[in-house]
C-alpha cells in the first residue's frame, strides 16, 4: 500500500509539473522560448529573453505547480501518517520537478527545476527551513551575481539542512519507531537526489563558470 502511495504521489506531482509556464507565457507573446537564449524553459531564460515580468510570471508558475500538489499531499497525509507524511510530500514535490525537467510531450526536454524545487521545499511547510534556504540563496546570488551558482547552492543547502533537521527531530519523523525511521532515511536519500539532479541539470552552467563565460544576473531583455 505504501509503495502505491509513493507511486501515486510521484505521478500526481509529475502531471502538475507538465504545466510549462515558460512555454505558455512565450506563446502568449508570440515567442518560442526554446529557440532563444539558453533554450531553457525556466525563469532565468524567460527573464533574459522576455524581460522581468516574464521572469516573475514563470518563476511563480513553476513554483506553484510544485507547491500546490505538495501542499495537497501535506494536508491529506499529515493526519493519516503523522510520523511519515513528509516522505509523501517530498515524493509529490519531486514528481513535479521531474515533470518540469522531463515533459514527455516536449521530448523530455524541459527546465532545470529550481523554481519547482523551491515550491516542493515550501510544500513541506517548515518555515525555519524555508527562511534559512531563502537567505542562503539571496546572499549567494548577491555575492556571485550568478543565478546558476545560487541555484546549485540552494539545492545543496536543502539536502544538508534537511539532514540536520531530520537528525535533530525537527521534522515529522520519530526515530524510535522503525517505520518512521526508515521513512526518514528514505526521505533524506530523496532530498539528496533532488540536489544531485540540480547539479546535473546545471552541467553546462558549471562548464561556463569554469571558463568564465556564464552570464551574470541581468534584468534587461537580451538583444
Amino acid at each position: 500500500m505504501n509503495i502505491l502511495i509513493r507511486v501515486l504521489c510521484l505521478l500526481a506531482g509529475y502531471c502538475f509539473g507538465l504545466i510549462e509556464t515558460g512555454v505558455l507565457y512565450g506563446k502568449l507573446k508570440g515567442v518560442d522560448i526554446r529557440k532563444y537564449g539558453s533554450g531553457n524553459l525556466g525563469m532565468t531564460n524567460a527573464l533574459r529573453v522576455l524581460g522581468p515580468k516574464a521572469g516573475l510570471v514563470v518563476f511563480i508558475g513553476d513554483l506553484l505547480k510544485a507547491f500546490i500538489p505538495s501542499l495537497i499531499a501535506n494536508i491529506v497525509f499529515r493526519n493519516i501518517y503523522p510520523d511519515t507524511y513528509m516522505l509523501y510530500v517530498l515524493y509529490t514535490g519531486f514528481g513535479a520537478v521531474l515533470g518540469h525537467n522531463f515533459p514527455f510531450y516536449l521530448g523530455f526536454k524541459g527546465g532545470k527545476g529550481i523554481s519547482s524545487s523551491a515550491g516542493a521545499i515550501i510544500g513541506l511547510l517548515n518555515p525555519w527551513m524555508c527562511l534559512i534556504l531563502l537567505t542562503i540563496f539571496i546572499v549567494t546570488v548577491l555575492i556571485t551575481k550568478y543565478v546558476s551558482v545560487g541555484s546549485i547552492v540552494l539545492l545543496l543547502s536543502f539536502a544538508i539542512t534537511y539532514v540536520i533537521f531530520a537528525l535533530n527531530d525537527l521534522l515529522c519523523f520519530n526515530r524510535e519507531i522503525p517505520d518512521s525511521k526508515a521513512a526518514m532515511i528514505e526521505s533524506i536519500i530523496l532530498a539528496c537526489i533532488m540536489a544531485l539532479l540540480a547539479i546535473i541539470r546545471h552541467k553546462a552552467n558549471i562548464g561556463r563558470l569554469i571558463r568564465h563565460e556564464e552570464n551574470k544576473l541581468s534584468f534587461h531583455k537580451s538583444k
